[in-house]
């Protein structure tokens, strides 16, 4: 096993930087998420840890080994891709055992480990297929399973679950965790699915632009947005964001007062007494709101709930729960969501009453979208 670490690391094509001073500590035996949008730099990232791209600056290490100049083949990491890359004159056993053969490593030795790692990803059966027998699933663990038998210090994953459906995604989540719980190794996973990144992964890294945004455990990232990409990008539906100012209740601005968002004439939200010595500094000044949609509620069940009105654009029935997306009137901004009873329902383009725990809010900064710090 062995972390992995990149110390201001850039990868620039012509004057183009996809990569920009990335900074990123991979603890050994992490399941780390590398997360983002399509051309974030994610992917380059994990190539250069792979060494299959090199590193314009900046360090990357293997465990206590710089490998900037080291070859693929001689840092002893696993990479599985997106596009699965079997042979496909080779049956799955020969794919499997492929790259122990080109190591040199003794037949009887080869066929153990096949055996071994055919065992733990269910493909036993499969052995003398060729992957145009198999399904997408069986493909993707033949994959795993070239990387699995040689034994590395680290797994690479380069989205490796985005050919397959909804359930086999699924599937294939669980089997991820269950192997990293089994074997213990460091595997760092790029995608762009944020529920893969919040079921599988100790911690995520975003990134925007070829730059890491926010690092933290699923949970802290969720609840804790570094700025407003984070806020926005992170869960489905987003987090609601409504352009508001900060304003007392009074015009004597009293420095022991209540503080209120308020956006025109259809949000005036008192903002929760803990919070308001960190926000009072932004009194009168424009800032965005931010609500996680399943902190607005259809009924007022605690009395620190604040009522807000949408009109109704749509109501999205999921079974397990119902996303209201609508638009709150005289307001300039997007949809606004909320996640509510699978029960619940509602006639399009109705005005409904909903209520919105302020313990929950944040506030944004919009000038420089980051966070505004709510406590010490």
């Amino acid at each position: 096993m062995a972390s992995i670490a990149l110390n201001n690391v850039s990868k620039l094509y012509g004057r183009v930087a996809a990569v920009a001073d990335v900074t990123l500590q991979v603890k050994d035996g992490e399941f780390m998420i590398l997360l983002g949008p399509s051309g974030c730099g994610k992917s380059t990232v994990l190539r250069m840890i792979a060494g299959l791209e090199s590193v314009t600056s900046g360090e990357v290490f293997i465990g206590d080994e710089m490998v900037n100049d080291i070859a693929p083949k001689d840092r002893n990491v696993a990479v599985v891709f997106q596009s699965y890359a079997l042979y496909p004159h080779m049956s799955v056993g020969q794919n499997l055992a492929f790259g122990l053969r080109m190591h040199e490593v003794p037949n009887a030795e080869i066929e153990t480990r096949v055996r071994e790692v055919a065992e733990m990803l269910d493909i036993e059966a499969y052995l003398e297929r060729r992957p145009a027998a198999l399904s997408g699933g069986q493909r993707q663990r033949v994959a795993l399973g070239r990387a699995l038998v040689r034994d590395p210090v680290a797994f690479l994953l380069d989205e490796p679950l985005s050919n397959l459906d909804a359930q086999l995604r699924a599937d294939m989540r669980v089997e991820l965790v269950k192997l990293h719980r089994r074997l213990g190794r460091t595997i760092i996973h790029v995608t762009h699915d944020q529920v893969e990144a919040m079921t599988m992964g100790q911690r995520i890294c975003i990134m925007r632009e070829g730059r890491v945004v926010q690092v933290g455990e699923p949970l802290e990232v969720y609840r804790n947005p570094a700025n407003m990409f984070v806020a926005g990008f992170l869960a489905s539906p987003p987090m609601n964001l409504l352009p508001c100012y900060v304003m007392t209740s009074d015009a004597k601005k009293r420095e022991d007062g209540p503080l209120f968002v308020e956006g025109g004439n259809a949000v005036r939200l008192r903002i929760p007494t803990p919070y308001t010595p960190f926000y009072r500094t932004y009194t009168t000044q424009p800032v965005y709101f931010g609500i996680r949609p399943e902190d607005v509620h259809a009924e007022q069940s605690d009395p620190g709930w604040q009522p807000i009105d949408v009109e109704v654009v749509t109501i999205e029935t999921l079974g397990a729960e119902t996303v209201l997306v609508g638009r709150i009137p005289d307001m300039k901004m997007g949809d606004f969501a909320a996640r509510l009873h699978r029960s619940y329902r509602a006639p399009i383009g109705s005005t409904q009453r909903l209520y919105i725990d302020l313990a929950e809010m944040h506030l944004f900064d919009p000038h420089t979208t980051m966070a505004i710090p709510r406590n010490s």
